[in-house]
């Protein structure tokens, strides 16, 4: 095994990405061929809800999780303590074609991230001997000092009828498969004499990086052509040709996906190939949705970041795809890297989930839509000014984006210098300076689209001066307006001005006074001859108590207490408690604030966001009476926070602060299948399979407990969690009777349990022996000679039974075959198969008295030896005739077949004639005459062919010339001195030259013509005739 070995230079740093999972990235590996290799990434699994997915490829698109097998392995753990995830790629006895370029990517839900690696295959002699790339041998074996032999060469500079007898001379045995390689072998590349160094076989870069292409050059003043899927590269912006030396340059600059091409260098006549790999990265979502609430009829648009401009995203409402065809509903929107999704007129019916993916992301949000419904946090308040005073109504609505309009006496009230009408936030004002008699009236505000009407009156106060006279002592006319004689009520924040009318004469002087403390700073007081003012601008809550104000002159003096209450919105109350989280709920929980404001607390609003977004959702309408609330609605695995307001009359509280940030998340479903899968005298095995559900907590393990029958204390059966859904529980009682249960755990808790509902006797249970043989095994198992022979035969019993192999009646040899027995099954295991290991195998299970028995039988074959006795039968004509006996050895199989070869003697080259032949005897036919050959034949059985073949000792030759008067194939004809031969079912074959030879008591005479058939073999075309004249 080889450990993946990162390259000796120095690796740039990986850039930092904020959302990168990977806690160790695979590096680059070297291997030789024919060994093992492991690539590992390790990923940070703390911030994970769920194991993350990972995918290996190799090049550029090729999924390696189809390609498990022999060669590739992938594994994955987890590190419970650490919270790492590790992932494992094994490449087993790697050959050449093994190396390239890798990548890794891993996903969890909204994040993702990759990696590359590249991995180098060595080649060393042992592998090219081994797979036959190359054959080096002694050349007669006499001095070790000798240089080696490449075989190789010497085939391929040799010509075709050398190939026997160099094979002959260097001891070569399989001189067919040879001659197979040497076809496939490429030609040797000549050495470059324009390149140093050439371009790599392929490059790999990023979508919109920077990648270089360089070659060095034989010659420094060379002049280098770029050419791009055959088209010469001009100089750009994007392109930029360097000459450094005998360096030449090519730099792409903010690579596309249309760089992804093939590239040539070109020097002289010579070139250099390489290709372009531009990998698109995937498009990430850097800022997520958000929650929303609107009222029915309002604009909503959410709004997402990607990582890439004009990137492509999708949709979707509830996990329905959204299109802009739905009746013109949705609008889309991009806007450099921000994506939009637009309703204009917001229905209940649009209330969901919305989910906007990429090829690299998924982000949810939810929208509710609620029915309009205003709330009024303060009214407004009847007032009472005198003359020139300022006058201020004030009301405060529940939706800043209400207008109003105001109402005097039923009629509208028309701004202007004196009466001024203000709407900020929540708050709508009128105000009116500089109070005169017709001011005095009925006002209303009524917002506009609800059936509002909030009314105040405001009453002119008109000040009385009755004649005093001289040497009257001072008194105190006060009048609070049908209020409580000694309080005057002010909100927070507003002015208070109590004016207080006095008499006396001389003029009294005026002083007020604060119990317990005097007043300053924000406090003044204005003297008039026939009143006092006392002002406090902003009253807040210290303004409270009891102000005396007194008034003397010579003749007396008269005191007056008046009480000043500052009412306001409650305190902020505490940050909410979070208690019975659900998959999708919870309960929140509150206390009323400390102070109420000195009015009472009418609700509670409750607001809640994502821990990761800034917008605060209201999730009440209507005040909550209650100090407890249970939140639905939400996404299972998504972090909340939660917070709440206090509202009396004057208004309302400020937030409290955020709750602790908790997530939706259950705990899985019990687990299901729950048996009890074995029983002995102190051990009980139990079987489960996982829960149907188990939720974005995952699951944590299963704990197993048992409870004895008649009591109701369940003990814990295995030292913490097990991740199994096997359990067998060990060191108990004989004879007790127990129940037992299994949970499934999470982050959320457990789960219910799974009970056995019937008490379980730990006692051994009495079973007849009984084996399970499988039926493939029912008939004669047929291994090659070589091969590993594993059988498993399956069988049931208790207490477990006793085992005996046996072969042909005699016990097994434990050194040449392998036994292992469990409790449920046994295996015979040999390790490399001989033809001795045939023959009849019987396993017998014995229980006591009780016994069962199965008998196996295994046949072991080998490749058969070559056919015997081969000689030539006959030679005639074109034909020769062979003959053979059946071989001695058979290969411990029946003999299937035989195949028959030939081979001319200038050339010996190999050619079949027949395959699968049965007989022992054959004819061969259309032979070339003047030429001599040599036959081989092969005996086949279901090994395949054998090793060698019977050869016949001499060739067998082919007269050049014929007599064909005693082939019937031919008729001669001699009529009035004309010959005629006549050929019957021409062949291609039957071309050549003919020869006429005529011959009497003065001599003889002869004559040659050339006769080419043309057409299908066989096809009965006219019989062709061939005509002379002696």
């Amino acid at each position: 095994m080889f450990d993946a070995v990162p390259p000796a230079e120095t690796q740039p740093e990986e850039p930092v990405d904020p959302i990168g999972l990977f806690v160790t990235r695979p590096q680059d590996g070297e291997v030789t061929a024919g060994g093992n290799i492991t690539f590992t990434a390790k990923v940070a699994g703390e911030s994970l809800l769920k194991k993350p997915s990972m995918k290996w490829f190799k090049g550029k698109w090729m999924d390696l999780a189809s390609k498990v097998g022999k060669h590739l392995q992938l594994h994955d753990s987890y590190d419970r303590n650490n919270k790492v995830y590790t992932f494992e790629m094994e490449i087993i006895e790697a050959n050449m074609t093994f190396a390239g370029g890798y990548r890794c990517e891993v996903s969890s839900k909204d994040k993702f991230d990759s990696s590359n690696f590249n991995l180098i295959v060595n080649v060393n002699m042992d592998y090219l001997l081994r797979n036959g790339f190359i054959l080096f041998c002694r050349g007669d074996g006499k001095s070790d000092s000798q240089p080696d032999v490449d075989v190789w060469e010497i085939l391929r500079k040799a010509p075709p009828s050398e190939y026997e007898k160099i094979a002959f001379q260097y001891g070569i045995t399989d001189l067919r498969g040879m001659l197979k390689r040497l076809k496939r072998i490429k030609k040797e590349e000549k050495k470059s004499t324009a390149f140093l160094k050439k371009l790599d076989p392929a490059y790999q870069v990023d979508k919109g990086q920077k990648i270089k292409l360089m070659v060095e050059v034989a010659n420094p003043d060379a002049d280098v052509k770029w050419l791009k899927n055959g088209q010469e590269i001009q100089v750009s912006g994007r392109y930029i040709f360097e000459a450094i030396g005998n360096k030449r340059i090519l730099t792409i600059n903010h690579c596309s996906l249309a760089d992804d091409a093939a590239y040539e260098c070109v020097v002289a006549e010579e070139k250099s190939f390489t290709e372009l790999f531009v990998k698109e990265p995937p498009i990430l979502i850097t800022h997520p949705l958000e929650d929303q609430m609107v009222m029915v009829g309002e604009r909503v648009e959410f709004e997402c970041e990607v990582s890439e401009e004009g990137a492509t995203v999708k949709w979707e409402k509830d996990g329905v795809e959204l299109t802009r065809e739905e009746t013109f509903k949705y609008r889309f929107k991009k806007d450099g890297k921000k994506q939009y999704l637009i309703i204009n007129e917001s229905t209940k019916e649009d209330s969901g989930h919305y989910t906007v993916k990429t090829n690299g992301g998924v982000s949810v949000a939810e929208l509710i839509v609620q029915e309009k419904k205003l709330e009024v946090y303060q009214s407004i308040a009847d007032l009472t000014v005198k003359a020139r005073d300022q006058a201020v109504f004030k009301c405060e609505v529940s939706d800043e984006n209400v207008k109003g309009i105001w109402l005097k006496n039923g009629k509208e009230v028309v701004p202007d210098e004196r009466i001024k009408i203000s709407h900020i936030g929540r708050i709508h004002k009128l105000t009116i300076e500089d109070v005169t008699p017709g001011d005095e009236a009925d006002y209303s505000f009524i917002p506009q689209g609800f059936a509002y009407n909030l009314s105040a009156k405001l009453q002119f106060l008109e000040v009385k001066i009755d004649f005093v006279p001289r040497e009257e002592p001072p008194k105190i006319h006060l009048d609070c307006l049908g209020q409580s004689p000694d309080t005057i009520v002010v909100v927070a924040e507003n002015k208070l001005r109590l004016d207080v009318p006095i008499s006396g004469d001389p003029t009294p002087t005026v002083i007020w006074q604060k119990l317990l403390f005097e007043s300053e700073g924000r406090v003044r007081v204005e003297k008039h001859e026939d009143h006092c003012v006392f002002i406090i601008e902003g009253a807040e809550k210290e303004d409270e108590g009891v102000y005396r104000v007194t008034v003397k002159n010579p003749v007396g003096e008269d005191k007056a207490d008046i009480t000043v209450k500052v009412i306001d919105v409650p305190d902020p109350p505490e940050a909410p408690k979070i208690s019975n989280i659900g998959e999708d709920y919870c309960t929140v929980q509150w206390q009323p604030p400390t102070y109420d404001g000195g009015q009472p607390v009418l609700g509670y609003i409750l607001e809640r966001k994502k821990k990761k977004s800034y917008r605060w959702m209201r999730l009440n309408f209507d005040l909550l009476k209650e100090l407890t609330y249970e939140a639905k609605r939400m996404i299972e695995g998504v972090v909340y926070e939660m917070r709440i307001y206090a509202v009396n009359s004057i208004g309302m509280s400020r937030p409290s602060p955020a709750s602790q940030p908790f997530m939706p998340i259950a705990p899985p479903s019990e687990p299901t299948h729950f048996t009890v899968e074995d029983v002995s005298d102190t051990t009980v095995a139990l079987k489960w399979r996982p829960p149907e559900r188990i939720g974005a907590g995952g699951l944590d393990g299963y704990i197993v407990e048992y409870c004895k029958d008649g009591s109701s204390e369940w003990t814990p059966a295995l030292p913490g969690l097990t991740e199994r859904t096997t359990a067998l529980i060990k060191d108990l009682v004989t004879g007790d009777k127990l129940y037992f249960r299994v949970k499934a755990i999470n982050l959320a808790g457990e789960s219910g349990a799974a009970i056995i509902k019937e008490p379980i006797t730990v006692q051994e249970i009495m079973q007849r022996p009984k084996i399970w043989l499988p039926r493939h095994l029912r008939q004669t198992l047929v291994k090659k000679v070589g091969e590993t022979i594993n059988i498993m035969i399956p069988f049931q019993g208790k207490p477990r039974p006793k085992i005996s192999w046996m072969k042909d009646g005699q016990t097994l040899d434990s050194k040449d075959v392998g036994i292992r027995n469990s409790n449920t099954d046994t295996i015979l295991f040999i390790r490399k198969a001989e033809l001795h290991h045939s023959g009849a195998y019987e396993v017998t299970l014995q229980i006591e008295n009780m016994t069962d028995t199965v008998a196996i039988t295994i046949q072991i074959i080998d490749k058969p030896g070559p056919p015997q006795n081969i000689k030539l039968a006959d030679v005639w004509g074109f034909n020769v005739a062979l003959e053979w006996t059946p071989p001695q050895d058979d290969g411990n199989a029946q003999i299937l077949g035989y195949t028959v070869q030939k081979a001319d003697k200038k050339t010996m080259e190999w050619y079949t004639v027949y395959d699968h032949y049965r007989r022992t005897n054959c004819v061969v036919s259309d032979l070339i005459m003047g030429n001599e050959y040599f036959f081989r034949v092969f005996s086949e059985n279901l090994c395949g062919l054998s090793e060698t073949a019977a050869t016949t000792k001499n060739p067998a030759y082919i007269q050049k010339t014929v007599d064909l008067s005693g082939d019937a194939k031919y008729r001669m004809f001699s009529k009035q001195g004309v010959l005629t031969l006549e050929i019957r079912k021409p062949t291609p074959f039957d071309g050549g030259f003919y020869t006429c030879k005529a011959v009497n008591e003065r001599g003889e005479a002869e004559i040659e013509c050339r006769l080419d058939v043309r057409g299908t073999q066989g096809s009965p075309a006219r019989f062709p005739h061939l005509y002379c004249q002696p």
